[in-house]
């Protein structure tokens, strides 16, 4: 039992470690790609945005944006308008997080992101 949760908190003392030193930043990037492509967002904007997003939000802030932008019941898998895109973003509640999501979006829609 004592190996165990040995090995347990040393698993998480590293996962932490590269976290913080930016080791998982090629893991986090293709899950923040990944969850744009789920939502409708096309490859190269996809890849463009996911740079910017990584580069300025922390694990914490991706993680409420991933989850504030998931369909709550009775609504589309994907948003249906623009409408219903801001009042997704709006529940992320954290104003760095839409900050960071719009201007990575014009950006990188017009090509200088």
């Amino acid at each position: 039992m004592r190996k165990f949760l040995f090995g347990t908190v040393v698993l998480m003392l590293l996962v932490a470690i590269a976290f913080q030193t930016g080791l998982a930043r090629p893991l986090v990037k293709w899950q923040a790609e990944s969850a744009l492509l789920d939502s409708g967002v096309g490859p190269k904007r996809a890849d463009c945005m996911a740079d910017r997003m990584v580069d300025r939000l922390d694990v914490w802030q991706l993680y409420k944006l991933r989850q504030g932008m998931a369909p709550r019941e009775g609504e589309a898998e994907q948003p249906s308008g623009l409408g219903d895109l801001i009042k997704r973003l709006r529940r992320v509640g954290d104003g760095e997080v839409v900050a960071v999501v719009t201007t990575s979006s014009g950006l990188c829609a017009i090509g200088i992101g």
